[in-house]
């Protein structure tokens, strides 16, 4: 698809924040005649990379992140960068700088967040693959809403070299696709060790602890608590009696520490996100604005240049890290996300998967959360991959009216390919 034909088809989408007028092709490869979309928090050499944000609006990426490097050797060709909440802050592409981003299915609902952009433009037809980055849910959410394929790697197993940090212990990059087939070729294009991301991992750094034997577990009652639709809940067990009809064995089990998840995760984010975005001062680069002195520079290029929604999160994540709190808030976050990871690890010795919705109602109408918190409770299923570093993936299972309906399979950490042979078994590929 031409670049000019892109913009006519995304007019009414704004899956887009720009399509370059002359993509190129730069090598052959497992990629070679696939057009990719990249989420806008990814460094690629001589483009804008704003991160959806104001503050960064002129900003033209001066090196390639190492996923851009890795697309292009696999001879991809990247056509645009896509819209996205704001430093990735969000659950519906609401929060952008830019404009909000339709979902395909529906004009008045949301894409998701905080990849909507990528997710829409998939779903669209736009593209033949695209990257976003997943932070709490960030790519799993909108795959679900928009009815693509959506994958988070293990923490560690894609570089995060040249992306846009928000949170940097939960952040990982991952693609969307239209079948899990091409999830694990681009999956497999990106991931590997990098010496400029210390935290990259390789393929032996975890043993496998079980033989796959076709075990899911589904942890129904954490499911049945948590507010889910009666769409979402149905689904659930139509594609648990598919998954059985498979040869899979089904069965219930008990998480009882994915209740702290959430609230982990809303503390243990804004606090590295604080952190992160105190680089983001009018001084070194981006937006700047003038005031009566440097401290008052500082003030006015921050609250100009931050959305409402980043500004929350920034003020969030340094009161949890301020004197006195610290503990009470921040400490016992991370006491939850161990005890979160262990059990999920102690999961897997008898399972090979686990089973949830990925959300807990299909794609919203916009504005219809009308609170933060409403909006946080979207990611609900999704967060605990994310404090465990475990992989996980969203799969298109079925549809309310016209709207997509996503089931999300979490996997051991490492073992990225039980999920590729669940994905593709329930998909027929």
């Amino acid at each position: 698809m031409k670049p000019e034909e892109i913009r006519e088809k995304d007019k009414d989408i704004h899956a887009f924040l720009e399509v370059f007028d002359e993509p190129k092709t730069y090598g052959e490869g497992p990629l070679s005649g696939k057009t990719i979309a990249i989420k806008d928090n990814f460094l690629f050499e001589g483009h804008k990379a704003s991160a959806g944000s104001k503050i960064l609006e002129n900003f033209t990426a001066p090196y390639d992140s190492t996923v851009v490097k890795k697309l292009k050797e696999a001879g991809a060709t990247i056509v645009g960068r896509t819209n996205m909440d704001e430093f990735a802050m969000g659950s519906s592409t609401e929060n952008s700088a830019y404009g909000v981003t339709r979902n395909p299915h529906d004009l008045e609902r949301v894409p998701g967040g905080s990849s909507g952009g990528s997710a829409a433009a998939l779903a669209a037809g736009l593209c033949d693959m695209s990257l976003g980055s997943d932070t709490g849910g960030s790519i799993r959410q909108p795959a679900a809403f928009c009815g693509v394929v959506g994958l988070k790697p293990t923490y560690g197993r894609v570089s995060r070299n040249g992306l846009i940090a928000l949170a940097s212990s939960l952040d990982q990059i991952g693609p969307f696709t239209k079948t899990v087939t091409d999830a694990e070729i681009l999956y497999n294009v990106i991931k590997g060790e990098d010496p400029l991301d210390s935290t990259t991992i390789n393929d032996e750094t975890y043993p496998v602890q079980k033989k796959f034997d076709k075990t899911i577990g589904v942890p129904r009652e954490f499911v049945e608590k948590e507010g889910v639709s009666e769409e979402v809940r149905k689904n659930l067990d139509e594609a648990i009696e598919k998954f059985e009809s498979l040869g899979y064995n089904v069965v219930d089990i008990k998480l009882e520490t994915l209740a702290y998840a959430l609230a982990a995760y809303y503390i243990i984010m804004p606090a590295e996100a604080s952190s992160n975005l105190a680089r983001f001062d009018g001084v070194k680069y981006g937006l700047h604005k003038d005031g009566e002195n440097s401290i008052d520079d500082y003030f006015k290029t921050r609250g100009e240049g931050f959305g409402r929604e980043t500004r929350r999160r920034v003020i969030l994540g340094t009161y949890v890290l301020s004197s006195g709190y610290y503990d009470a808030y921040y400490g016992q976050a991370l006491d939850a996300k161990r005890a979160i990871t262990e059990e999920l690890r102690r999961a897997f010795r008898s399972v090979d998967l686990i089973l949830t919705p990925t959300t807990p109602t299909p794609a919203f109408k916009f504005g219809e959360k009308s609170s933060p918190l409403e909006m946080y409770l979207a990611d609900i299923f999704t967060v605990h991959a994310n404090i465990s570093g475990c992989p996980a993936i969203s799969i298109p299972s079925g549809k309310v009216g016209n709207l997509p309906l996503g089931i999300e399979l979490t996997a051991d950490l490492g073992r990225e390919d039980n999920l590729f042979t669940a994905g593709k078994d329930f998909m027929g590929e």
